[in-house]
């Protein structure tokens, strides 16, 4: 899970807030993330973070002197929402990336950690709400086919040139099959109007490719530029998964995740549609 950003689209929130760490209603985005990634037989997350990001640490750590007020209040239900059982099990790691220079690089950071194991990328940003998770769906790909696997959507012509948009062809079995990867592309030049969201499983050799791949014009090396060497030599499936996504990295995605949260919740959607 990468997290090092600076999240700028969000000042002044974000000045001490990491952005992952802003709420949709009561709960912060990174944790939808890693109950994604839990919730699909994940048992390590390994976030890819910077020296600002303390927060993300601090929540997903115990936190004693608060878990003994509330039990001293007899506050016992909320003890189980800030210390999950789910999370008993599972490993956070943490590893600084010192500057950010785009997610391939971000990425890379954790090859030590993975070594030859596929691994699972998840995006906060990209909030999915769905009956099976968009990660599990990819999960199911994934092992029934062994190959590395992008999660897609349709995106509108005008927001094309936002994303890492795939040239597919469809084949056996409803796969669909990823020919080439084009990084934010323009109207005209966009080989589909599928793009990838965040969510990967990727095969170890992506580590490989990383390092072959050079900066872009922002001095960032792009994960999107890797996947397509890869291409030359492996075959990458895309999943058109099923769910509703809120780019929650914009303003306008994160205040339609929030209302969209809230209207399914019966303890305010009444009168939240009195005040819509």
């Amino acid at each position: 899970m990468p997290v090092a950003g600076f999240g700028t689209r969000f000042l002044p929130a974000t000045k001490a807030i990491p952005k992952e760490m802003l709420p949709i209603i009561d709960k912060p985005l990174i944790e939808y993330a890693v109950e994604e990634a839990v919730n699909a037989g994940i048992e390590e997350v390994i976030f890819i973070t910077s020296h600002t990001k303390v927060a993300i640490e601090n929540h997903f750590d115990s936190n004693f002197e608060l878990e003994e007020k509330l039990s001293r209040n007899n506050k016992h239900e909320f003890i189980s929402l800030i210390n999950p059982e789910k999370y008993k099990n599972v490993r956070f790691t943490y590893v600084r990336q010192k500057s950010q220079k785009g997610l391939g690089d971000a990425i890379a950071h954790a090859s030590h950690l993975i070594e030859d194991e596929a691994f699972a990328v998840l995006l906060a940003d990209d909030l999915i709400f769905s009956e099976e998770s968009c990660l599990q769906q990819l999960i199911n790909i994934h092992e029934n086919s062994g190959l590395s696997v992008v999660g897609v959507n349709k995106v509108s012509k005008e927001d094309i040139s936002k994303y890492g948009v795939i040239n597919p062809s469809v084949e056996e079995d409803r796969n669909i099959f990823v020919n080439d990867i084009v990084e934010k592309p323009t109207i005209e030049n966009a080989p589909s109007d599928l793009a990838v969201v965040g969510r990967y499983i990727l095969d170890s050799s992506i580590f490989g490719y990383l390092k072959r791949v050079s900066e872009d014009k922002s001095n960032e090396i792009q994960l999107t530029d890797a996947i397509k060497l890869m291409l030359e030599e492996k075959k990458v499936l895309a999943c058109k998964y099923f769910g509703k996504k809120f780019d929650c990295g914009s303003k306008v995605g994160y205040v339609e995740a929030t209302l969209f949260k809230a209207l399914k919740d019966e303890s305010m959607k009444d009168m939240l549609k009195k005040y819509l």
